[in-house]
């Protein structure tokens, strides 16, 4: 029973109880129609009609918006039926299939973290050992310059179908049919030998199955799918499988670029130092070119002050020259030289201002 027949079941109880009461009430009036003690009751009669008469109003309106509701439902409904049969159909389709696992790989790839042309190669071109043209929809470099192939091509019409069947016994053929196709896409991916047409590569290669439901529906029918692949060199990965890899991957490109830039500091740092060491022996020779400097200055201000402003001074005390002669001053500045560094204090030694 739904909303609106419960409330019109409440509003037919309320009417017949009213019209009970209104007919007690009139019969009771043509007994006594002096009485004046009945007027409250025509009151609250009058009180529950206009109550009775808002929630038929309410009922209405509700039930009018419950059926629009409703109708906006069937629609949507039958929008989103039509259009997962669209999907469903377009994904019969094999160069559809092959897209759309493209585009979940492509998904997984940049949740993962990696660079396009740095970290992977979408769709490479190479000829393996036999001399055949393969092309693999992902190819990842590894930190070591180790390559992974990736190929997402996997055949799932055989799982569409089990989905769409409203008999468990046809659900369970279609099962052992897309278990099927998956292993003989199994078979078909080894033979292609992707391994070999990159090389230095990893000795497998991944199949990327775009959906985990796929790959656990698969494994209803053949639980050894997964060591089957093993032994053909091929390893199957789901979304968050092959997440959790490429993360891997991203982490030690990460860790290699480090390694490479702390490298690139080490280097930056010895040639900083060998410089520094070869601006300290200028700054000293300087320093001691100076000291030389000053020294023979002052050699020379005294020698000038005994031998030639001692005769200079005569003239002056003759009154034969117009201003007396300047007398330079020796120079008593030192060069200061560098020291050796002192060694570091403890953080305590500092903060208490002693030396150990």
């Amino acid at each position: 029973m739904d909303a609106a027949s419960l409330l019109t079941g409440l509003l037919l109880g309320a009417l017949l109880a009213t019209a009970v009461t209104l007919g007690v009430v009139s019969l009771t009036t043509r007994r006594r129609p002096a009485d004046a003690g009945l007027e409250p009751v025509h009151e609250s009669l009058d009180h529950l009609h206009r109550l009775l008469a808002g929630i038929e109003r309410a009922r209405a309106t509700a039930h009018g918006e419950l059926r629009e509701q409703m109708g906006t439902v069937g629609q949507a409904s039958a929008q989103l039926k039509h259009e997962t049969a669209a999907l469903v159909t377009a994904l019969r389709t094999p160069h559809v299939r092959g897209r759309w696992g493209e585009v979940q790989l492509r998904r997984v790839v940049e949740v993962a973290g990696l660079l396009e042309h740095c970290d992977f190669v979408e769709q490479p071109s190479g000829t393996n050992d036999e001399g055949a043209g393969v092309r693999p929809d992902l190819v990842v470099t590894l930190a070591d310059g180790r390559q992974v192939v990736v190929d997402a091509k996997v055949p799932f019409a055989g799982y569409i179908e089990a989905v769409q069947a409203t008999d468990q016994a046809v659900r369970d053929q279609r099962i052992q049919v897309h278990a099927r196709q998956l292993r003989t896409h199994v078979d078909a991916l080894a033979a292609r030998r992707y391994p070999t047409a990159f090389r230095p590569a990893a000795p497998f290669t991944v199949l990327f199955v775009p959906s985990d439901g796929f790959l656990t529906t698969a494994l209803e029918a053949e639980p050894g799918l997964l060591e089957y692949g093993f032994s053909r060199d091929v390893v199957l990965a789901t979304p968050s499988t092959l997440l959790a890899l490429l993360r891997t991957v991203a982490y030690s490109w990460r860790q290699e670029r480090l390694a490479r830039d702390a490298d690139q500091v080490l280097e930056v740092g010895r040639r900083l130092h060998a410089r520094l060491g070869t601006l300290s022996g200028h700054l000293i020779r300087l320093g001691s070119a100076l000291g030389t400097t000053m020294t023979r200055y002052n050699e020379t201000v005294g020698s000038y002050e005994r031998s030639v402003l001692t005769a200079a001074r005569r003239f002056d005390d003759l009154g034969i020259a117009e201003s007396p002669v300047p007398e330079p001053t020796p120079l008593e500045a030192t060069v200061r030289t560098l020291r050796p560094a002192e060694p570091e204090r403890d953080d305590e030694e500092t903060r208490n201002g002693t030396t150990g």
